[in-house]
């Protein structure tokens, strides 16, 4: 969703190919309603083209680079060779996702009987978050509190949460690490017990999870939405555990593992 008229020079638009001549593509710009505009030849791609529809048809979804907008004359020219293949993708995933939130809305309004309360709720979400899909990924993550500061009414809110729990999943990663506790103390299998619950500390968007690989190792396992998070509790959970040895005077070590799963 767009709150802005038109787009802005250096800006990434998702366009669907209208008509295409000898010399020029004119294009529809999905995200911009009834907005249209044009790729000249020399920016369809690198290098020298003999045959324009060698490189673009009709019907084609293509992401371009605004290069210029003049709004009195309502002229938007475009490029598509400026435009390499990763920052296609995600321009376009982007898109995907922005047009799926934004039926979501339109699903939840029906929900609650307000479908006519659409576009007011898609721009006071929009207004909070500047996107739309971001903030489904926030209502997962922390239920109504993420709409705390919209203007939304509470039955349109309920629906949301439904529709966000039914349909979103919130990406994670996962790192381990293998946890060495030995110890020769006549109370060892307490001291054990005690650092591997002191392991399993409570820990925001994070979850530990310990495998006994056989005395005296054990895998220490961090989940969560993103490695700085996991990296976090990971290293709280190993210091809790080894913390416990310590003091009892016995001994503990933590090695961490790579992404790959080998020991580094």
């Amino acid at each position: 969703m767009q709150e802005r008229d038109w787009p802005e020079a250096g800006e990434l638009v998702v366009c669907t190919v209208q008509n295409v001549k000898d010399f020029v593509a004119f294009v529809h710009l999905d995200e911009y309603q009834g907005r249209e505009g044009l790729i000249p030849i020399s920016e369809i791609a690198r290098g020298w083209i003999k045959y324009i529809r060698d490189h673009i048809r009709e019907g084609q979804k293509v992401v371009c680079k605004v290069l210029n907008v003049d709004t009195k004359k309502g002229h938007i020219d475009l490029s598509l060779k400026d435009v390499n293949e990763h920052q296609r993708r995600e321009k376009i995933r982007e898109w995907k996702n922005e047009s799926k939130a934004l039926k979501w809305i339109g699903f939840a309004a029906e929900a609650a009987g307000k479908p006519e309360e659409t576009d007011a709720i898609a721009s006071a979400i929009y207004e909070e978050y500047g996107e739309l899909y971001s903030a489904f990924e926030e209502i997962v993550q922390n239920g109504k509190a993420a709409l705390k500061e919209c203007a939304i009414s509470d039955d349109i809110i309920e629906a949301l949460l439904t529709i966000a729990r039914d349909n979103v999943r919130i990406p994670t990663v996962t790192i381990s690490g293998d946890l060495y506790l030995r110890t020769t103390n006549a109370d060892g299998v307490n001291i054990i017990r005690r650092a591997l619950r002191s392991a399993q500390p409570k820990v925001d968007d994070a979850e530990i999870e310990i495998t006994y690989l056989g005395a005296p190792n054990y895998r220490l396992k961090v989940t969560a939405t993103d490695y700085k998070s996991a990296e976090i509790a990971l290293d709280k959970a190993a210091n809790a555990a080894i913390g416990v040895l310590k003091r009892a005077e016995s001994e503990g070590k933590f090695t961490r593992r790579s992404k790959s799963g080998k020991i580094v």
